[in-house]
């Protein structure tokens, strides 16, 4: 019989949740507020290319949450424009003294096979997708430091973790926040900024017509919610990437192997072609704690060889 769960409580928290105007982030936002957030609505208010923009998607959902007795103001910043970050993250600060989430929501889709895509399309969605979480990460980072706490949650994906046909932009983008996250929490440890990233599996308006109808009733975007929850609270762990979808959680791990030592001379390629099902053997992995933790590894197994 498992344990009756302590309520995880928002009250006194300020979130901002990007790309919040309808979709998984709208969810976000309405749960953060449901358990006493005051929230941010970030939204650019465009097509899921990217295109266009109102402030009207990101209203709407402040409305709902003020309807439902809560706290929340608009904003209609595009994440890739830093100084209209800033001034997002200050009009949080100035209406509420703090900022003590983010949510890295806002994402566009631009998908095509590579060998067809225009590289204004590639770079268009590493802009919003990376540099925009980056943005968003700096314009946060001085306030979370100076009261010494934050959670900042990042949207990786599967496309990243993966890959996805016709998502290399997307999933390059994707998997570059998971290497955001890693630096980002080691640096925010001393400040108990925890920073986790989340990989989604929902039904949003980036997935219409992807999916039969059955699948997409099992992906609702409240089914993913939970996992936001979990990396935003006071609770969190850090360095963690959560999956979650249809109810199902999982996490994932960037591992490293036991690998070989193998030394330096001229039939090291022919024994490491040799060699590679044991460097590739999972028994054994580890998740290192950091970059360096390769490096010791390596140097380690140089400097334990007899002789």
């Amino acid at each position: 019989m498992q344990n009756q769960a302590q309520e995880m409580d928002f009250h006194g928290r300020v979130a901002i949740v990007t790309g919040a105007g309808g979709g998984l982030g709208r969810q976000h936002a309405l749960a953060l507020a449901r358990r006493g957030a005051k929230v941010l609505v970030n939204d650019l208010g465009g097509t899921v290319d990217g295109s266009g923009g109102s402030v009207s998607a990101a209203q709407a959902v402040v409305d709902e949450i003020r309807a439902a007795g809560g706290e929340a103001l608009a904003n209609g910043a595009s994440v890739t424009d830093f100084a209209a970050v800033q001034a997002m993250v200050q009009q949080a600060v100035d209406a509420w003294g703090r900022v003590d989430i983010l949510v890295n929501n806002a994402g566009i889709l631009r998908d095509k096979s590579f060998a067809k895509m225009e590289m204004d399309d590639f770079r268009l969605v590493v802009e919003v997708h990376l540099m925009g979480a980056a943005h968003c990460c700096k314009a946060v980072w001085p306030h979370m430091q100076a009261q010494n706490y934050g959670r900042i949650v990042m949207t990786t994906s599967s496309s990243g973790l993966y890959g996805n046909f016709g998502q290399s932009n997307y999933g390059a983008a994707k998997l570059a926040q998971v290497g955001l996250m890693q630096t980002l929490a080691i640096e925010g440890a001393k400040h108990d900024i925890r920073v986790n990233a989340l990989a989604p599996t929902a039904a949003t308006r980036m997935t219409e017509g992807l999916m039969t109808e059955q699948v997409l009733a099992a992906l609702q975007p409240q089914a993913v919610v939970p996992a936001m929850l979990v990396l935003a609270h006071e609770s969190a762990p850090t360095r963690t990437i959560l999956c979650a979808g249809a109810g199902a959680f999982e996490a994932a791990h960037i591992t490293l192997t036991q690998g070989v030592f193998l030394g330096a001379g001229e039939q090291v390629p022919e024994q490491l072609a040799a060699a590679l099902p044991q460097v590739l053997d999972p028994a054994q992995q580890q998740v290192p704690q950091s970059g360096q933790a390769q490096t010791l590894l390596e140097v380690g197994k140089a400097l334990n060889q007899p002789g």
